[in-house]
């Protein structure tokens, strides 16, 4: 028995059709993973994984503790040498996960009087880790410079002498899947002697040379504060990293609790990641054929005259609003049923009325599996 405000919340799921379980995998056509590249079941990635665990003769499964007691493998660094040099930043910084790591940033970086600017589609982990802050977070209406100048003006008027103003955006937002004007909030930023933090989950290995995120491709490195890059997506492994500064990278050593008080990642993980982005910085052709896959799909949603249904997007990630937590669980269903694994993304994920199919392309997704897909959501959406 569950106490009954507990069993009230689960209630209230249940009623309006959002509550969540967890579904055994089933072997459908994949447009729902993060798994951009296909380095998840990339064997090439896992030989060279393995043959640096059996050249280090390492055969400890687990990392035995945090890294600041007994964890700290030698693979650590030159990991973090790897991240940071492919990535243009004076140093990388290894969390468990992207969650990890903007918990640890965000509770431990802004401090009691400073203020942090969040996009309002920001990911949850953002959220969470500025609810854990000691500073202040406001929200900016999405994407919308104005309003993030006009908030940039009153708190660096209000704040008290020595308060610091984070801004916090995403390179590509998770749900959404479009793309900031970065170039222009960094201007701002610098223009207001704010911090800019930006997440690139989404983006590395999808957006810029080689896959290396948005910020290399508009070549801002030197404005930005901090940046999160995350290894469970186009990497297909796991973990994630804060690239910064040395001092930063020192300072979230010693406070970052999500990063001081874990067990740390193992090595035949470091491994992965390391050998992922090997492949990122040797393979340009996946990358390519992903961006071919995104073309194709952008050119059947206008073909079958779907694109009201749809949030303009250049990346990876395309979101179909059909609103209502039944009706687009409905069409899932369907596509389920059709051997396509499209996932309902429902609300209270996204507002209400935000109800939507998120579809997720990948390099490995064939001609006839897109041009199928749209079809099929055309025949559903317009019967």
């Amino acid at each position: 028995m569950l106490p009954n405000k507990l069993q009230d919340k689960i209630d209230a799921r249940v009623k309006d059709n959002s509550l969540r379980s967890l579904d055994v995998r089933q072997d459908l056509i994949d447009f729902s993973s993060n798994d951009y590249l296909g380095f998840s079941r990339s064997k090439k990635i896992y030989d060279a994984a393995s043959a640096t665990l059996k050249k280090l003769q390492h055969q400890v499964n687990g990392a035995t503790g945090s890294r600041l007691l007994t964890a700290n493998h030698p693979l650590y660094h030159v990991t973090e040498k790897q991240i940071a040099r492919f990535h243009n930043s004076p140093s990388a910084l290894i969390f468990n996960s992207g969650y990890d790591a903007n918990i640890g940033f965000f509770s431990s970086v802004p401090q009691r009087g400073d203020v942090i600017l969040y996009d309002r589609l920001c990911h949850a982990s953002i959220r969470d880790g500025i609810t854990m802050s000691h500073a202040k977070g406001h929200k900016f209406a999405h994407n919308n410079l104005q309003a993030l100048e006009a908030l940039l003006k009153a708190h660096k008027q209000t704040s008290k002498t020595g308060a610091e103003i984070y801004v916090v955006t995403e390179a590509v937002f998770s749900m959404d899947g479009d793309i900031p004007p970065l170039n222009a909030i960094a201007t701002l930023c610098k223009k207001h002697k704010a911090f800019l933090i930006v997440d690139q989950a989404h983006a590395t290995g999808v957006v810029g040379p080689k896959g290396k995120g948005l910020i290399q491709e508009l070549a801002i490195e030197d404005l930005i504060f901090a940046r999160i890059v995350t290894f469970g997506k186009a990497l297909g492994c796991h973990g994630a990293a804060i690239l910064a500064s040395g001092e930063l990278k020192n300072y979230l050593v010693n406070f970052a609790r999500s990063f001081i008080y874990t067990t740390a990642l193992p090595a035949h993980a470091l491994a992965t990641i390391g050998a992922a982005y090997t492949e990122l910085e040797n393979n340009s052709d996946v990358i390519k054929k992903l961006q071919n896959n995104i073309t194709l799909l952008q050119g059947c949603i206008v073909k079958e005259q779907l694109t009201p249904y749809f949030i303009p997007s250049t990346t990876a990630i395309h979101s179909c609003v059909i609103k209502g937590n039944k009706a687009t669980k409905d069409i899932s269903v369907l596509l389920q049923q059709n051997k396509f694994d499209v996932k309902a993304i429902l609300s209270p994920t996204v507002p209400k009325g935000q109800e939507r199919l998120r579809i997720c392309l990948h390099s490995y997704n064939t001609k006839e599996d897109i041009t199928t897909l749209v079809r099929l959501l055309k025949e559903f959406l317009t019967p």
